[in-house]
């Protein structure tokens, strides 16, 4: 269906885009900016962060609505039936495998989108603009980054639910979720871990 691939690729495109800065504001621009004195900082942000956040909330965006398009394309619709939920959505015995995987990414990516919108863009914008200052200002970059290192966290089992549905080679259970689950967590860590030490020696 040409539909369908068109919003499939839009979907993985702009997923490469968020997710692509997610990483790089956790991984290459945390320690960046920690190491960064006052002076270079009004230097290099007004610069660097509107245009990585505008990137950053837009990838976010576009990536969300064409899966919830794509997710009614594919489960919710019978070509030459009609809408409702489909034989790749449910079976005999209730939602099939595949339907279970891509739930679960979708609420991981739900969680995440709307930290994107709700917590993290706010805040920046504010911050930014030199709305807040002082000890506001200090919690607001608090509760913005702490949304943002949750976001990279749940990009894992993100990943997991939305690969599963198609590639992952076997039935759904929620043993194995957690368990692949915990595996894409260690490796998001050990990134964040390897990201305080890369880029000092060459």
């Amino acid at each position: 269906m040409r539909a369908e691939f068109l919003f499939r690729w839009l979907h993985v495109f702009f997923g490469i885009v968020w997710l692509g800065h997610l990483y790089f504001f956790n991984f290459v621009n945390l320690p960046v900016q920690a190491a960064l004195d006052a002076d270079a900082k009004k230097a290099v942000n007004p610069q660097l962060m509107p245009r990585a956040l505008w990137w950053f909330r837009w990838g976010a965006m576009v990536t969300f609505l064409s899966g919830l398009v794509l997710f009614g394309l594919i489960y919710m619709r019978t070509p030459g039936v009609g809408w409702g939920p489909n034989a790749i959505f449910q079976g005999g015995e209730g939602l099939s495998d595949r339907a279970r995987w891509i739930l679960w990414g979708m609420l991981f990516g739900t969680i995440m989108w709307f930290n994107v919108w709700v917590l993290i863009w706010p805040a920046q914008k504010k911050l930014l603009s030199g709305a807040v200052t002082g000890e506001l200002a200090d919690a607001l970059r608090r509760r913005a980054g702490l949304a943002s290192r949750v976001n990279t966290y749940l990009s894992g089992p993100l990943l997991i639910g939305m690969l599963g549905a198609n590639h992952a080679g076997m039935g759904f259970s929620y043993p194995r979720l957690i368990g692949l689950s915990l595996a894409a967590l260690a490796v998001v860590k050990v990134s964040y871990v390897h990201s305080l030490f890369v880029g000092k020696s060459v």
